[in-house]
């Protein structure tokens, strides 16, 4: 039996791209939430808004994020929770 020569032996090989692909394919899936910019997260608002999922409180100057019950005062931060909140249930789902 002859030593494998280690130029040649590409083992190793099918195991990190296997992972590379296992690691592409998360983050295709992840949800990024951090690039919500102010006027994208507005246009959500106002699409939440719109659909019943936010309420506005003109007194206090708060959105409430009706499903979760979450009050937020600022456009971006609700946007961002609304994004996470939606991938979490559609994660919850897809696991049944």
């Amino acid at each position: 039996m002859t030593d494998l020569n280690p130029i040649d032996d590409t083992t190793d090989d099918y195991s990190r791209f296997e992972a590379r692909l296992v690691a592409r394919d998360q983050d295709a899936t992840r949800v990024v939430t951090a690039d919500i910019g102010e006027t994208t997260a507005r246009q959500l608002v106002t699409e939440l808004i719109d659909n019943g999922m936010v309420t506005p409180v003109p007194g206090k100057r708060v959105f409430v994020h009706e499903p979760s019950g979450t009050a937020f005062d600022s456009s971006t931060q609700l946007a961002v929770f609304h994004q996470g909140w939606t991938a979490a249930c559609n994660a919850d789902k897809e696991g049944e």
